[in-house]
């Protein structure tokens, strides 16, 4: 990770704040620096935006197993399952679906 990289697209964010590709960025920058509130904040607010983003969906859920929220995972990622078969994206509700079976007893 380059260390200046969450500098780097905060201030991309600052010229376009509802630039998703620069909160999904802000959000991973986060969750593997282990600040997992932090990127479950981020990955919301990107959701609020564009609520079909089925990675933004998957991810968030990774976050949240992490932290220890397994039951808010599964209800993430049963919304980004919708999400993505309404989208028409198998790709994205094949992954979506494989990890909701993983989490789920």
């Amino acid at each position: 990770m380059a260390p200046d990289r969450l500098g780097t697209l905060m201030a991309m964010l600052e010229q376009d704040p509802s630039d998703t590709f620069c909160l999904y960025g802000i959000a991973q920058e986060h969750a593997k620096a282990e600040r997992l509130d932090e990127a479950v904040r981020w990955f919301e607010r990107l959701l609020e935006l564009e609520p079909s983003h089925a990675y933004a969906h998957f991810h968030l859920a990774k976050v949240l197993e992490r932290a220890g929220q397994v039951k808010r995972a599964t209800e993430v990622l049963e919304r980004g399952l919708i999400a993505a078969r309404h989208a028409g994206d198998a790709k994205a509700a094949n992954e979506l679906a494989g990890y909701l079976d993983e989490i789920t007893p």
